[in-house]
């Protein structure tokens, strides 16, 4: 199954057949160190900011339309400072700006919510509710399993009613997240919460992603990257 993860990303199912939201607005969170190890989050990024317009969410360089997930991937700067040592590519060509799309078939959805212990899934709470930032919540427990099978349980609070109905900016959650933490190993955590949900003023052109990407499969994507890492190592004489 394909997946993208909130920085995030880190990303649910929506039950039952539902009409498409009509919801367009802007939604900030706030991003914060929860582990027992403290992180030194930048003042840049403290506030992320998600864009909605109906079933279209656009957060920096990455986009959902409907059921595909477009996002874009610059390594210029790699292959500018790669010139400069006069190393190139072999099989690349190119300023590395890559536009990469994912589109999510009915049955990889589906498969959201089928309890498993690889991979992840989502498991919808009945009844519970939580206010945040003015909307009204519903728990998830989206349960991730690491390499030896072990379940790491992420507890959601969000919002059915904004955005895609499978939110793949956030792992296909049934709409919106208001509230969620980010394992990242070692005893560090980012929590990511919603501080406001502002509607209005929000246009197609609010969702449109930078020119001068190039389209690339996720095979030619997977070969450049290997042969920017080989580059590099060249360059720090590995």
């Amino acid at each position: 199954m394909k997946k993208i993860l909130f920085v995030a990303a880190a990303m649910l199912l929506m039950m039952g057949a539902n009409a498409q939201n009509t919801f367009k607005g802007t939604i900030k969170y706030k991003v914060e160190s929860t582990g027992e190890v403290a992180m030194k989050i930048p003042e840049e990024q403290s506030i992320v900011e998600v864009k909605v317009l109906n079933d279209q969410a656009k957060m920096d360089n990455i986009i959902q339309r409907g059921n595909v997930v477009t996002t874009c991937q610059d390594f210029s700067q790699y292959i500018m400072a790669l010139s400069m040592n006069d190393i190139t590519l072999e099989s690349y060509e190119g300023d590395g700006k890559f536009l990469l799309k994912n589109e999510y078939t009915q049955s990889e959805i589906d498969s959201l919510t089928i309890p498993v212990n690889e991979g992840y899934y989502f498991e919808y709470k009945e009844g519970a509710t939580k206010e945040i930032a003015g909307r009204t919540g519903k728990q998830a427990i989206l349960h991730v399993f690491d390499a030896e099978g072990t379940d790491h349980p992420i507890e959601f609070w969000y919002d059915p009613t904004i955005g895609p109905a499978h939110n793949f900016l956030f792992n296909g959650i049934a709409g919106m997240p208001l509230t969620f933490s980010q394992q990242l190993g070692e005893g560090r955590e980012m929590t990511f919460t919603a501080i406001e949900v502002k509607e209005g003023k929000v246009k197609d052109v609010d969702l449109l992603l930078p020119a001068g990407f190039k389209a690339v499969s996720q095979e030619e994507f997977a070969a450049f990257m290997q042969e920017l890492q080989d580059a590099i190592s060249l360059l720090r004489g590995e």
